[in-house]
């Protein structure tokens, strides 16, 4: 039996409450991966038209007409997705929360959001997979934290990461480690961009043309992460392999050591998911005031 067959995920609807980015990125991937019929998917915000016709002229998906009610779709829906900015989530979840049943599976894409802090907008009973992807998803290439709740049951599950493979790889994780997914890949992206940004300089400085210089910075970044993938190697490993006594790796190596590059990498990866702490608990005292 195919995994499109066992989850029967094709003849749901799903709906999407927010429809930036990572929405996107996640009906996209369902509708490339044939998962589900791009009618069968609705999408949603609450003041931006513009952009939903954009998805609907882009998908095929369905959106609100102007004059209508986004009701019809949250109430149908068997899946919903929360994919509101977290400043906007207390207030949004609980505009939402009359509107749902039980049988709904709620999935969160809302970074710091607790699985706690949905159930006390939503109520205890419903059940709720909270997801940390990443902006890789848009090209199929995410990587995804997922946590359940007692709730979902077996079959929800296999639909939640069925959905999610079909945007890259996930990760199930107990809630308590959402945060480090927040500071490893949820954030990771811009690391490797941000450094990525650094050797474009240094090729500038170097003399590079520029449309050269990122030729070569691509490939680079593209063929280490392959060869780690590939071989099955260590980074370490590789490093090691790459780095011939007194050579030019080992002076670059030995410079970016000196000047902290290491630990300001592990620094920055522990304020973000420290960061993702802070705006779940910037949420539950908006719920609780």
């Amino acid at each position: 039996m195919s995994m499109l067959t066992e989850t029967g995920i094709a003849s749901m609807q799903i709906c999407f409450y927010g429809a930036g980015s990572m929405a996107e990125a996640i009906a996209r991937g369902l509708i490339h991966e044939k998962l589900i019929a791009p009618g069968k998917i609705s999408m949603l915000n609450r003041s931006n038209a513009d952009r939903l016709h954009e998805l609907h002229e882009r998908y095929g998906v369905q959106t609100v007409l102007q004059g209508s009610s986004n009701e019809r779709y949250l109430r149908e829906a068997d899946i919903i997705f929360l994919a509101m900015k977290p400043k906007d989530a207390a207030e949004a979840v609980s505009a939402i929360a009359p509107l749902l049943s039980p049988n709904q599976l709620i999935v969160s894409v809302i970074a710091g959001l607790s699985i706690a802090s949905l159930q006390q907008l939503i109520g205890p009973v419903q059940p709720i997979v909270r997801t940390m992807p990443n902006t890789s998803s848009t090209i199929g290439l995410g990587a995804t934290g997922i946590s359940y709740s007692e709730q979902v049951t077996p079959q929800q599950r296999l639909v939640t990461e069925a959905m999610f493979q079909s945007i890259g790889i996930n990760a199930v994780v107990d809630e308590s480690l959402q945060n480090a997914v927040v500071g490893v890949s949820g954030s990771g992206p811009a690391y490797v961009y941000f450094f990525m940004e650094a050797m474009l300089k240094a090729a500038g400085d170097l003399g590079l043309a520029p449309d050269i210089a990122k030729d070569l910075v691509v490939q680079t970044v593209l063929g280490a992460a392959q060869m780690v993938k590939e071989t099955g190697e260590s980074p370490e490993e590789l490093r090691r392999k790459v780095t011939s006594p007194n050579g030019t790796t080992q002076a670059a190596i030995e410079s970016m050591t000196q000047a902290g590059l290491q630990e300001a990498i592990i620094k920055g990866m522990l304020r973000s998911s420290e960061r993702a702490a802070e705006i779940g608990a910037a949420i539950e005292r908006s719920i609780n005031e």
